[in-house]
């Protein structure tokens, strides 16, 4: 019932904005800026506004532009941003790493910027209730007034992740993802015609081509990451993810982890161990962070990996740099009993911004400055930067170069990926239609990746019982802890596999009973469930 109340709340929104654009046809797009002259300014004042200063917590996001910077408020795209936005932002980042911690840390002092950058839904971890205790703005009619084309351009999906389900309150202007199948395969086509193999489709044949990479010298055939994050390709295959929207109706009837599926789980842990025993994987793939992760794809270490398939032009040409021989693709993931395979199915926000209450006198210029984030003259921007120094306009055309230095694919990810705050996501169209790394992109996002994944179902807000026992409660691409570190002990042998049905035992006694009954009620309800 509530998720119906969201949805005709933000249908009348939405519909409020196109007979207001009706109504107004031929008086121009909101193309203005942040800082413009609001609409009560005495007609022919001509005298320009101040820029609109805020400030801004922003995650790093492993981007080597951001996190090299000496001053980001003084690099010259945010200058040229604050230029064409009449703003004036003091960007204060938090590291990418650190990132839930230091977010409870600033709502704990209470130093809170105007602007806070989230990570998901308007009930993740990161906000620490913030939502609930009224730190954000309601946005519903700055929204209508200042925001037409965010309505028009984020879809009703984003927007229910931005919405109290019991006032109809939206809190936070997303960064959409309109395709969830946003992580692929990755595999050096190089290595394997030097092998002899064809591209593997299953979990054995993957399996054979990595001890083929092995035979070849490759130092780490498979890329493992902390956690399994960027390293759950084989746990994908075998539909037990096990994360914050990876939960399944078993046939009994309960909503579980999709880890209580134990014999798919078993040979999930099975083929990791294997992977491990036969060095077909570091030794110490579970201490690997992101950033080495990345050093260890690009300096060509790595035969098969998993990524987000958006960084195939980025990380493709850094590869082609330090290894000239090397070729990258992406390859439909290995599939398991089912037939199917692929990784957790993002939700549609990637990134979410909310205003804070305090920050009301200046909240209309704000969302004007989010507002101007989906136009042309943005797109443009964030694609290519600035024109005339990165990119020319020959008649009435952008030209623009694709870098394939380190230094250049640096800055593109800066522009196109996070400085860019308010996007579809899922792949730069202009910027990936000019190369031919960007144009197998596109068609894997469209011909491939559209095909492949896993969807759960998630809870939204949280269900209570896994924010009352944080050991027990997943991430978005984790599994709980208790669950991941006994896994990890099975992988390096350190415990039995045939102990798993033990580890759910002690996952039911330690709060794992509420878990599942919430999950179940919340289900049946049909109360904030999200496919």
């Amino acid at each position: 019932m509530k998720k119906i109340l969201v949805r005709a709340m933000i249908l009348v929104l939405t519909l409020s904005v196109f007979a207001g654009c009706s109504n107004n046809a031929g008086k121009g797009n909101s193309e203005g800026s942040a800082g413009e002259k609001p609409a009560t300014n005495a007609p022919g004042e001509e005298k320009p506004s101040e820029p609109v200063k805020f400030s801004i917590s922003m995650r790093t996001l492993n981007v080597a532009y951001v996190e090299k910077n000496p001053d980001i408020n003084k690099d010259k795209y945010v200058l040229e941003l604050e230029k064409m936005t009449n703003s004036d932002l003091d960007i204060r980042l938090i590291p990418h790493n650190e990132y839930q911690d230091k977010m409870i840390q600033m709502f704990a002092t209470n130093d809170i910027p105007d602007v806070v950058q989230g990570s998901g839904g308007i009930s993740g971890p990161e906000l620490a209730g913030a939502v609930e205790n009224g730190v954000f703005l309601p946005l519903n009619d700055l929204l209508k007034e200042y925001g037409p084309d965010l309505l028009k351009f984020i879809p009703e999906s984003a927007w229910e992740r931005m919405t109290d389900a019991k006032t109809g309150n939206i809190y936070g202007i997303p960064e959409v993802l309109t395709n969830p199948s946003r992580r692929a395969t990755w595999i050096r086509t190089d290595l394997l015609k030097k092998a002899g193999k064809e591209i593997p489709t299953t979990v054995e044949e993957t399996l054979d081509v990595l001890r083929a990479f092995k035979e070849l010298g490759v130092e780490q055939p498979f890329a493992g990451r902390q956690n399994f994050k960027y390293a759950d390709t084989f746990f994908g295959a075998y539909d037990v993810l096990g994360y914050l929207n990876q939960f399944k109706v078993f046939p009994d009837g309960q909503v579980k982890p999709s880890f209580f599926d134990v014999e798919n789980m078993k040979k999930a842990i099975g083929v990791y161990k294997t992977m491990h025993d036969e060095g077909l994987i570091s030794k110490e793939f579970a201490t690997i962070e992101s950033t080495d992760f990345k050093s260890i794809v690009t300096s060509g270490k790595a035969g098969i990996w998993s990524m987000n398939a958006n960084e195939l032009p980025i990380w493709g040409a850094q590869l082609k740099q330090n290894v000239p021989d090397a070729e990258v693709a992406l390859i439909p993931s290995p599939v398991g009993p089912d037939g199917k395979g692929g990784y957790a199915h993002y939700n549609p926000v990637t990134r979410s911004f909310y205003i804070n209450a305090k920050a009301k006198d200046k909240a209309a210029d704000i969302v004007k400055f989010f507002n101007w984030m989906v136009s042309e003259k943005a797109e443009l921007f964030f694609s290519f930067g600035i024109e005339g120094e990165d990119y020319q306009v020959t008649n009435g055309e952008p030209v623009f170069e694709v870098p394939t230095d380190t230094a250049g694919t640096d800055k593109m990810r800066y522009l196109n990926y996070w400085l860019w705050m308010v996007q579809d996501t899922t792949y730069n169209k202009r910027v990936s239609e000019l190369s031919d790394s960007g144009k197998q992109l596109i068609d894997a996002f469209d011909h491939m990746l559209a095909k492949e994944g896993r969807r759960g179902l998630e809870f939204d807000p949280r269900l209570e019982a896994l924010v009352q026992y944080p050991d027990l409660n997943p991430k978005s691409d984790e599994m709980p802890p208790l669950i991941l570190e006994r896994v990890l002990k099975m992988v390096y042998g350190r415990e039995p596999i045939d102990n798993y049905e033990k580890l759910l035992d002690e996952y039911l006694s330690k709060g794992g009973k509420e878990i599942i009954e919430q999950a179940t009620a919340r289900y049946k309800s049909g109360e904030s469930a999200f496919e």
